[in-house]
């Protein structure tokens, strides 16, 4: 999931305030007195302007029909929320509702931070998340058994920005959700686009490791396996190397690729391709509201679905709304975060955020099912998302930082063999994964 900057000291000073031993409704303070309202803390990490205003908007309508039970909106930001939540969870002072992603979720589930909702979910917000969705929050509890650490409620998917006139004029076929390109047909159609003044694709991987491993589920590839003895261990073989060994073709076999891409951040390849440098951008789904908001008038653009490897299943994170384990309320925090997430809530939460909803009620919502702005093939693209298998993974983190980034880097630049990447991925990452292994 995304994590971009949102004036973090500002967020450090407002969680502080709202979260702190002296006030609000942190995990510290006491249940509530007779014929007094409770007091619930609400950490959103919200932070573009939509999104915002969507998350005021439906805690301000809760708290108008709830007055027993009142929330307090908590500005948060992605750049640090989790290293303070270490000092919060550790000090007793964590907020009562935690907005978060996923992957950050294992680790303080298994040191006890988090309350486990698996008996606790209502039954109609169960069934509205499907099972896909919802494992991604469950992870061992740290005791032998699997516990379920968050509501999932935003997703994710990878698709494909295209420029439209470009693509009229090579009179190439548009896929559909039905009828997707292959990642045979995508690098065809990429050399057709090829000339002295275009490059058919754009791949903007300055941080490559999670874009890779959730497209290598495209071929069945999980970059990770366990052994019969429980643990974990890095798996390189023939399904991870497939989309490793596309891209690299397309930059330097076909050259239907620009290298210069290659250190660039997601949005950074924009300019180019409102200029006709490149003319198509797999990127994440959400990347259409900086073009609907920035492409130049009469621009014109159109989002294309997930590519097909033998499926066109990807790997998906979660945004995820958890309950504090110290909270003096955790029965009311669920009644929040059953409102906060129905359906209808979900729709606005994901057309202000341009992700995915993982509510079926939303999904089929008219606002995000539009063909406006692509939101009818980046509504349908969720059909593909499956958990990452690196969720499950004790020191992915570690390994993704010390050992996938820096070769996945040097592959991509061309400065490494696909079988050194490989080896380097598995023999180097397999002496971080053993310290986690229990």
């Amino acid at each position: 999931m995304r994590i971009k900057s949102a004036l973090a000291a500002a967020a450090i000073v407002a969680l502080a305030a709202a979260c702190g031993t002296s006030g609000g409704g942190g995990t510290k303070e006491e249940a509530a007195k007779p014929g007094e309202a409770v007091k619930l803390n609400f950490l959103s990490l919200a932070w573009q302007k939509e999104s915002v205003a969507a998350n005021k908007e439906i805690v301000d309508a809760w708290n108008k029909a709830n007055p027993n039970i009142q929330v307090t909106y908590v500005q948060g930001s992605w750049d640090n929320v989790n290293d303070q939540l270490v000092t919060q969870f550790a000090g007793g002072t964590a907020p009562d509702v935690i907005h978060n992603d996923s992957p950050a979720l294992s680790g303080f589930a298994s040191d006890g931070y988090l309350l486990d909702l698996k008996d606790k979910i209502p039954a109609d917000l169960k069934s509205d998340i499907p099972q896909s969705a919802w494992d991604t929050t469950t992870f061992g509890d740290g005791k032998g058994g699997q516990g379920v650490y968050g509501v999932p409620f935003l997703q994710e998917s990878t698709v494909i920005i295209g420029n439209k006139k470009l693509l009229d004029a090579a009179k190439v076929r548009i896929p559909t959700a039905d009828n997707p390109w292959t990642w045979d047909e995508f690098a065809e159609i990429s050399k057709k686009l090829t000339n002295d003044k275009t490059f058919g694709v754009a791949w903007p991987m300055k941080s490559p490791v999670n874009k890779t491993l959730n497209l290598a589920l495209n071929f069945g590839g999980t970059f990770f396996q366990t052994g019969a003895d429980g643990k974990t261990t890095v798996k390189v073989g023939p399904e991870e190397k497939e989309v490793l060994q596309r891209i690299h073709n397309q930059l330097y076999t076909d050259k239907s690729a620009d290298p210069k891409a290659l250190g660039m951040g997601t949005a950074d390849p924009l300019p180019g391709f409102y200029k006709d440098q490149y003319a198509l951008l797999p990127v994440g789904v959400y990347l259409r509201q900086q073009v609907a908001e920035q492409a130049p008038k009469g621009f014109e653009w159109i989002t294309l679905p997930p590519l097909k490897g033998t499926t066109t299943e990807q790997g998906a994170v979660s945004q995820t709304l958890s309950v504090a384990a110290d909270s003096k309320h955790p029965e009311e925090s669920l009644k929040f975060i059953s409102y906060f997430l129905n359906g209808e809530n979900q729709a606005k939460l994901a057309k202000g955020d341009w992700l995915l909803p993982t509510s079926t009620k939303a999904a089929s919502d008219a606002s995000i099912t539009t063909t406006e702005n692509g939101w009818d093939v980046a509504t349908a693209s969720a059909k593909s998302l499956v958990v990452a298998p690196f969720l499950k993974v004790n020191g992915y983190d570690e390994w993704k930082t010390k050992v996938a980034t820096p070769v996945l880097q040097q592959y991509y630049a061309n400065k490494i063999s696909l079988d050194d990447a490989a080896a380097k991925l598995v023999e180097e990452g397999n002496k971080v994964l053993e310290r986690y292994n229990k």
